[in-house]
């Protein structure tokens, strides 16, 4: 008698939402630029970190990061899973005075 296997699924994929504000937005495609934000289609339980990842963007200047208006701190980023329909949105420092 043959035991049922269970397979997982790899290709499980989900739409979220990078936004990028201030200087930040220079890492955006081009067409994305004007509205700050770009729309993604990645694999399921991607981290912050895996979604910035391919952007290149200098850990210095990702210091506010929220997730539909929730804080992450940086020590959860590598952690913290998305879902779909997330919202992503990161800011630089911001000086001033």
């Amino acid at each position: 008698m043959r035991t049922a296997r269970r397979i997982e699924r790899t290709d499980a994929r989900m739409q979220v939402t990078l936004k990028l504000y201030a200087t930040l937005a220079d890492y955006l495609p081009a067409a994305a630029r004007s509205e700050h934000a770009v729309r993604l289609d990645v694999p399921s339980e991607t981290t912050i970190d895996g979604l910035t990842a391919p952007f290149n963007l200098p850990a210095k200047l990702t210091h506010l990061v929220l997730v539909n208006g929730v804080y992450v701190a940086r020590e959860q980023r590598g952690s913290h899973r998305l879902a779909e329909g997330d919202v992503v949105a990161i800011w630089p420092p911001i000086a001033g005075g």
